[in-house]
């Protein structure tokens, strides 16, 4: 493990992280915000989804280097007296999640479809471009709140699964279509190289020439831009809870804590909104910022 890390770090894509300060920086604050998210049990100085620890008493105090706040709530607490420092890890952890997933089922629906219109041609190409046209002719945000607001109207009372289920499929049906687009041009150019006259020559079937030698070698932009699209999908999800369809309010993410603290924002207590604002924008501008620095670095032209 320690020698596979250091021939990475000796690699060309290794040496432009380790000379890049804004790679690092981003790489150490997503890194953070990952491992604060994903151990939240334990990294959280409360439970802020917990009714039996919650005390109204505690409602909207300031963050504690107010005179009226304290040190137990670092950043203060909420309507419902909620620490604000664990709604915000606990937050964070919801928000990555249904980012990191609904981005992954993206990638396997737009590179599926993309590999087949771009290798098969034909109809098949047609029908899905065209399927993409209709796609990408709406707004990605207005497509995700219709479906998410069907979902809540046929589920009512659906369970959190279920729940986050919908806002996942969501943001999938909205972000495939990059995807598609851009392995369906990549496959166009390398159907036509030797290495695929080749084994169409030998009688290697068109599945496993897909599988085994044009995937590896459009993955490239997939990567860079599933990269990218992780902080769009965060982002997304937190416009959706910030709008009522998104995070059930038992389990809430960023955006809904944004809703909930907008709010009190013109009567005082603004850290119920600003913090899950600066966080939100923290890790979205961290993923950005290593998406662009993986395509520089992916980029032969750069180098």
């Amino acid at each position: 493990m320690k020698s596979t890390l250091f021939k990475w770090l000796d690699s060309d894509v290794g040496h432009s992280f380790r000379t890049s300060p804004a790679a690092l920086v981003a790489a150490a604050i997503a890194l953070v915000c990952g491992l604060a998210a994903l151990f939240a049990p334990w990294v959280a100085p409360h439970n802020p989804f917990d009714l039996a620890t919650l005390d109204l008493s505690n409602a909207r105090l300031p963050p504690a280097w107010y005179p009226d706040g304290q040190w137990t709530f670092l950043l203060g607490t909420d309507d419902q007296g909620r620490d604000i420092l664990s709604a915000l890890i606990y937050g964070a952890r919801i928000s990555l999640f249904v980012g990191l997933v609904s981005v992954l089922l993206s990638v396997l629906l737009g590179v599926t479809l993309g590999l087949l219109a771009g290798y098969l041609g034909g109809w098949v190409d047609a029908l899905l471009m065209r399927l993409c046209d209709v796609m990408l002719s709406f707004p990605a945000i207005l497509i995700a709140l219709l479906i998410a607001g069907i979902g809540h109207a046929l589920f009512p009372n659906a369970p959190e699964a279920l729940a986050f289920g919908v806002l996942i499929a969501a943001i999938t049906l909205t972000g495939w279509v990059q995807y598609a687009r851009t392995v369906r041009g990549s496959t166009m150019v390398e159907r036509q190289k030797e290495y695929v006259q080749a084994a169409r020559v030998i009688g290697v079937s068109s599945l496993a020439i897909m599988r085994r030698h044009v995937l590896p070698n459009v993955l490239g932009p997939v990567l860079v831009l599933a990269t990218i699209q992780v902080a769009t999908a965060i982002i997304t999800e937190a416009t959706l809870s910030f709008l009522g369809v998104g995070a059930p309010p038992t389990s809430p993410s960023l955006g809904t804590l944004i809703r909930i603290g907008n709010d009190y924002l013109f009567s005082g207590e603004w850290w119920i909104t600003i913090f899950p604002g600066l966080l939100l924008v923290l890790i979205a501008l961290s993923v950005n910022l290593l998406g662009d620095w993986l395509r520089d670095a992916l980029n032969p032209r750069l180098r």
